[in-house]
């Protein structure tokens, strides 16, 4: 096909028997030469080889995407996408069962109130990233002023209201899991790349997610 696409089909499963949100994450990357098997004399090819080339090919950098998106289930149904040209956010009308723009050139407030990690593994973050943590609490500085704690335990859910309201979401790894949890191909790059069409960073700690 023309286009690549990468998912997670229903991120904040272990949420949905308490009716907390949920939601689809994708990306969409353009195919390279690695994906186009060989084709013989009888017009097929090998299982194997279009397998083994079309991993190699979805194997991209995010800053390769040409696009991502979310769509969040909970009081509405929001979807929300970039194709590099802004992010924007669409309500589903169950009247019409259309998909209507209601956020339009979305952009991250360049100055948030809401921190929201899971601090139940607090203890087995490095040093660097506790240090940070009870910043937020307690800022330094006249003027300064706490964040607030908001943890829902679903990436869609709680990126979305990041996006809304600004602040930082992150999952940092830690003692047991030293990359984190979130995964690269189909949550970190895509929700990366939104986040920068929105004027907002995706990093890893160390450097930029996208790269």
């Amino acid at each position: 096909g023309k286009y690549i696409c990468v998912f997670d089909p229903l991120d904040g499963s272990s949420n949905i028997d308490a009716a907390v949100s949920t939601g689809s994450i994708w990306g969409i990357y353009e195919p390279t030469e690695s994906c186009v098997p060989t084709w013989g004399e009888d017009g097929t090819a090998e299982i194997d080889e279009v397998t083994q080339n079309c991993i190699v090919n979805v194997c991209q950098p995010g800053e390769n995407l040409v696009c991502a998106g979310y769509c969040m289930y909970s009081s509405s149904v929001i979807l929300v996408l970039t194709v590099g040209n802004g992010v924007y956010g669409f309500t589903l009308d169950p009247s019409v069962g259309e998909f209507i723009l209601s956020h339009d050139n979305v952009k991250i407030p360049e100055e948030g109130k809401i921190y929201s990690f899971n601090e139940g593994n607090a203890a087995n973050w490095s040093e660097g990233m506790q240090d940070y943590i009870n910043f937020t609490k307690a800022p330094e500085g006249p003027g300064s002023k706490a964040y607030s704690a908001r943890y829902i335990g679903s990436l869609v859910g709680d990126f979305h209201r990041t996006m809304l309201y600004g602040g930082v979401y992150g999952y940092p790894g830690d003692s047991k899991n030293p990359n984190g949890k979130l995964r690269l191909l189909y949550e970190s790059a895509p929700m990366s790349f939104i986040a920068e069409q929105a004027g907002g960073a995706g990093s890893d700690g160390k450097g930029r997610v996208m790269e």
